[in-house]
């Protein structure tokens, strides 16, 4: 499980890139992207298909981000999470979230060794700024004593 010191390592990391950004309001994609721009984070999207995404520049893929982004987090089907990793780690990504439910056994092992700052089984929205719902769940998490120290 990621520590505390991870995951605020990774936050402090800002620009970060979400791979997975949708421009449908009905898929996570969009909702999350849009929810971490509006709280504030210097966020990226990543769509091969968009050009842009709430009125942010969308990058094809992650050679083609500016160079001052160090982090991304994954939103992807699990069967594309472990290509995501592999162009992350030619990139010379520094951070890595893969949000829950994105992970899988070989984005795991490339993660492996690789000296990557990565964190999984966690939701974003749980520790970057958050309200309502997430904010509940995090209570919870700590109540029960599942929330990363």
């Amino acid at each position: 499980m990621a520590t505390l010191k991870q995951i605020n390592e990774f936050l402090d990391s800002q620009p970060i890139a979400l791979v997975g950004a949708s421009r449908n309001p009905k898929k996570f994609g969009y909702s999350a992207f849009k929810e971490l721009k509006e709280k504030g984070m210097k966020i990226i999207p990543v769509n091969p298909l968009a050009d842009e995404i709430l009125g942010e520049k969308s990058y094809p893929n992650l050679k083609m981000l500016p160079a001052e982004v160090q982090s991304i987090i994954v939103f992807t089907k699990k069967d594309k999470t472990a290509s995501v990793i592999r162009e992350a780690k030619e990139r010379g990504i520094k951070h890595i979230w893969i949000q829950q439910m994105a992970d899988n056994k070989e984005a795991l092992d490339e993660l492996k060794d690789s000296g990557i700052n990565y964190i999984t089984g966690q939701c974003i929205l749980m520790h970057y700024k958050p309200h309502s719902i997430h904010k509940f769940h995090g209570s919870l998490k700590k109540f029960f004593g599942s929330f990363p120290k």
